[in-house]
């Protein structure tokens, strides 16, 4: 029978619920996993999430719903990691549209539990800040979250929320989310990693890319995002809990107050009044400043210059690792070149690389 995943954040959400069927079914993927399409600037330089209407290719699984094939594109300018997951796991990847707000997405699951009759459903995401209050200074992305939240507990079926790598999106703190957390589901071994390894090669995800290098034992203090935040990378890291929904909810100012959205537009205006932002806001100022991103080729004496430099700050402020999206960021390269970089570093420092991660040079 086939198990349904619902990606909460969408991005690394959907990689990490490919490694967590295998590793608890191990069948070659028979699960669906619902995501959204919301790969950031990196990969999407076209602010917020993508509808069904930003792609080719796709195929219609119900009147509600579109899968994601190998096949489909993104239509310019905008960009999509799905079609090149598609291509490489064996699970299929239907598409989250939140453009009618959480009644939008609640329609679509009840779709699919009409059409797959799935033997299990699991809310996933990674991290934690999917049970965020919404006032906490250092969430910075609850709406993905917040509106997968209120749709799965408008179903009338079973859902469990499972809550994967506490802490690693760098957005609330472990010791708060601890007293939350029920029983232990899952701990990810390197061998659960293995399944998932060549995606991590060019996934941008950094709380997934945390996620992987914490099961195969990397700790330490993890730099990520633009902002340089420092994660703590521990035991706590690989691991995955079950959380109750409805509790979920009830902390969930957000998602409480979406409920009834009918629009990406009126669940936007309630994260901004409860949050005090919007994370598709901050998207568009940073759009805006960057502009339009251009492919050029690297100067790699400059960049390892940068490196040493950067390394020796982030080494002074406690930082034993960091993220090749954070290392894109930090020497002032767009998104089209995090692929080069990424593979010269590895080339020219190959002892540094803890994949998915960069181990920051101590004597740098």
């Amino acid at each position: 029978m086939t198990r349904l995943i619902v990606a909460a954040g969408g991005g690394g959400d959907a990689v990490a619920a490919a490694m967590l069927d295998a590793a608890l079914y191990g069948d070659g993927g028979r699960a669906v996993i619902l995501t959204y399409a919301w790969d950031r600037l990196l990969i999407d330089p076209v602010p917020g999430p993508r509808g069904a209407d930003n792609f080719t290719g796709l195929i219609q699984l119900t009147p509600a719903v579109w899968t994601v094939p190998a096949t489909a594109r993104p239509i310019a300018p905008a960009g999509s990691t799905l079609p090149r997951l598609a291509a490489e796991l064996p699970h299929t990847f239907a598409l989250i549209d939140p453009h009618h707000g959480a009644e939008g997405i609640t329609r679509q699951l009840e779709d699919l539990v009409r059409h797959l009759s799935p033997a299990s459903i699991d809310l996933l995401d990674v991290g934690g800040d999917i049970l965020a209050r919404g006032d906490e200074p250092t969430l910075k992305s609850p709406l993905a979250d917040a509106l997968t939240l209120a749709a799965c507990c408008q179903v009338n079926a079973s859902i469990r929320l499972l809550v994967a790598g506490p802490g690693l999106d760098g957005e609330l703190p472990v010791d708060g989310l601890r007293p939350l957390f029920g029983k232990l589901v899952h701990t990810f071994t390197p061998q659960d990693v293995e399944r998932i390894s060549p995606v991590l090669e060019w996934h941008p995800s950094e709380a997934t890319a945390m996620l992987a290098a914490t099961a195969r034992g990397v700790r330490g203090v993890c730099e990520v995002r633009d902002a340089g935040l420092p994660v703590p990378l521990t035991d706590e890291g690989p691991t995955v809990h079950e959380v109750d929904l409805d509790e979920a909810l009830n902390r969930n100012q957000l998602a409480r107050a979406t409920m009834a959205t009918t629009s990406l537009v009126e669940a936007e205006r309630y994260c901004r009044e409860i949050c005090g932002h919007s994370e598709i806001d901050y998207e568009r100022e940073k759009a805006a400043r960057l502009g339009r991103p251009t492919s050029r080729k690297l100067d790699t004496e400059t960049v390892l210059a940068q490196l040493t430099e950067f390394e020796a700050k982030a080494h002074s402020r406690g930082a034993t690792h960091t993220t090749f999206r954070h290392i894109t960021e930090a020497l002032n390269l767009n998104g089209t070149q995090r692929d080069e970089l990424r593979q010269f570093l590895i080339s020219s420092r190959p002892e540094q690389y803890e994949a998915p991660l960069w181990r920051v040079a101590a004597g740098a």
